[in-house]
């Protein structure tokens, strides 16, 4: 908390020395004292003896869900992704195929074609695009990818907030 042994030795009313043999492993405070301490530092005592478990940032095909779907596959590639503000995936669009529709919502979109090209239905708008190519839009309008070709597309689609 940027404190020093002596600024918090004061807010505590210990002295300086008691903390340094604390923070040493040379002492051991009685649970009064451990209470003020915590107090001091702007903590509960919960937080205090709670094991901050590491959260896990670095995915791989282990943690995938795979939902199989008519004409495609959803890869959801982070789990529990409903919980975050952004919702990757990977779209494995079969041949002759298409995504199921998305109706608009409060919510921002980014595409990404890894392999294979597809057709973006935006409202109206037909837009053909293909490996490299990407998309971005805000959700306001029905919308879904087509896959009019005889090979399988991948598609890297981020959602914020999760819509799927």
């Amino acid at each position: 908390n940027d404190l020093t042994l002596e600024e918090l030795a004061s807010r505590c009313e210990l002295t300086k020395g008691f903390l340094s043999q604390l923070e040493n492993n040379l002492a051991t405070p009685s649970l009064t004292t451990l209470m003020d301490i915590v107090e001091a530092l702007g903590i509960s005592m919960s937080t205090f003896f709670s094991e901050e478990k590491e959260e896990k940032i670095v995915f791989d095909k282990n943690d995938y869900f795979v939902d199989e779907k008519e004409g495609y596959t959803i890869n959801w590639i982070v789990p529990d992704a409903l919980k975050n503000q952004m919702q990757p995936m990977i779209i494995e669009l079969k041949p002759y195929s298409r995504s199921e529709t998305v109706l608009p919502q409060q919510a921002e979109e980014f595409g990404y074609i890894l392999t294979g090209s597809v057709t973006l239905v935006y409202g109206k708008r037909k837009i053909n695009l293909k490996s490299g190519n990407t998309f971005y839009f805000p959700s306001k309008k029905e919308h879904y990818l087509e896959n009019n070709t005889g090979k399988t597309a991948k598609i890297m689609w981020i959602s914020n907030p999760p819509i799927f």
